[in-house]
Protein backbone atom coordinates (compact mmCIF):
# COMPACT_ATOMS: atom_id res chain seq x y z
CA UNK A 1 0.00 0.00 0.00
CA UNK A 2 1.43 3.14 -1.23
CA UNK A 3 1.43 6.25 0.96
CA UNK A 4 0.50 9.61 0.05
CA UNK A 5 1.04 12.50 2.22
CA UNK A 6 -1.77 15.22 1.54
CA UNK A 7 -0.66 18.92 2.00
CA UNK A 8 -3.57 20.56 1.75
CA UNK A 9 -3.21 21.58 5.54
CA UNK A 10 -0.22 23.69 4.15
CA UNK A 11 -2.33 25.46 1.59
CA UNK A 12 -5.22 25.33 3.64
CA UNK A 13 -2.83 27.79 6.30
CA UNK A 14 -3.59 31.03 4.57
CA UNK A 15 -2.94 34.36 6.31
CA UNK A 16 -6.23 35.35 7.79
CA UNK A 17 -5.40 32.67 10.18
CA UNK A 18 -3.37 33.43 13.56
CA UNK A 19 -0.09 32.21 14.63
CA UNK A 20 -2.03 29.90 17.15
CA UNK A 21 -4.94 28.88 15.15
CA UNK A 22 -2.30 28.03 12.31
CA UNK A 23 0.16 26.08 15.01
CA UNK A 24 -3.58 24.06 16.54
CA UNK A 25 -4.59 23.08 12.86
CA UNK A 26 -0.62 21.39 11.67
CA UNK A 27 -0.39 19.60 15.59
CA UNK A 28 -3.74 18.09 14.45
CA UNK A 29 -2.70 17.49 11.18
CA UNK A 30 0.87 15.87 12.41
CA UNK A 31 -0.88 13.98 15.16
CA UNK A 32 -3.20 12.09 13.06
CA UNK A 33 -0.95 11.67 10.34
CA UNK A 34 1.46 9.82 13.19
CA UNK A 35 -0.92 8.07 14.19
CA UNK A 36 -1.81 6.82 10.67
CA UNK A 37 2.06 5.61 10.18
CA UNK A 38 2.02 4.15 14.02
CA UNK A 39 -0.53 1.84 12.45
CA UNK A 40 1.35 1.35 9.41
CA UNK A 41 4.04 0.21 10.95
CA UNK A 42 2.08 -1.84 13.52
CA UNK A 43 0.43 -4.08 10.50
CA UNK A 44 3.67 -4.57 8.77
CA UNK A 45 4.98 -5.16 12.08
CA UNK A 46 2.90 -8.58 12.64
CA UNK A 47 3.40 -9.18 9.26
CA UNK A 48 6.76 -9.69 9.59
CA UNK A 49 6.55 -11.23 12.79
CA UNK A 50 3.96 -14.24 10.98
CA UNK A 51 6.93 -14.64 8.63
CA UNK A 52 9.42 -15.30 11.92
CA UNK A 53 11.23 -12.22 11.14
CA UNK A 54 11.19 -11.84 14.83
CA UNK A 55 14.16 -9.41 14.84
CA UNK A 56 12.56 -6.90 12.39
CA UNK A 57 8.89 -7.56 14.31
CA UNK A 58 11.09 -5.92 17.15
CA UNK A 59 12.65 -2.90 15.11
CA UNK A 60 9.19 -2.22 13.89
CA UNK A 61 7.17 -2.08 17.16
CA UNK A 62 10.49 0.27 18.16
CA UNK A 63 9.65 2.42 15.72
CA UNK A 64 5.73 2.46 16.55
CA UNK A 65 6.84 3.35 19.80
CA UNK A 66 9.02 6.23 18.61
CA UNK A 67 6.47 7.66 16.76
CA UNK A 68 3.59 7.19 19.12
CA UNK A 69 6.20 8.95 21.69
CA UNK A 70 6.16 11.89 19.08
CA UNK A 71 2.74 12.33 18.67
CA UNK A 72 2.44 11.74 22.30
CA UNK A 73 4.48 15.33 22.51
CA UNK A 74 2.46 16.73 19.57
CA UNK A 75 -0.76 16.14 22.01
CA UNK A 76 1.27 17.71 24.61
CA UNK A 77 2.10 20.97 22.95
CA UNK A 78 -1.75 21.12 21.20
CA UNK A 79 -2.52 21.37 24.89
CA UNK A 80 -0.69 23.68 26.30
CA UNK A 81 -1.28 26.13 23.44
CA UNK A 82 -5.17 25.22 23.98
CA UNK A 83 -4.80 25.96 27.70
CA UNK A 84 -3.25 29.55 26.65
CA UNK A 85 -7.31 30.60 24.58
Amino acid sequence: MAHEHNHEIHDSLNNSLTFDEKLVKLLEHWIKHNNDHAENYRDWAEKTKEKGMINVDLLLQDAVDLTELISNKFKEALELLQNRF
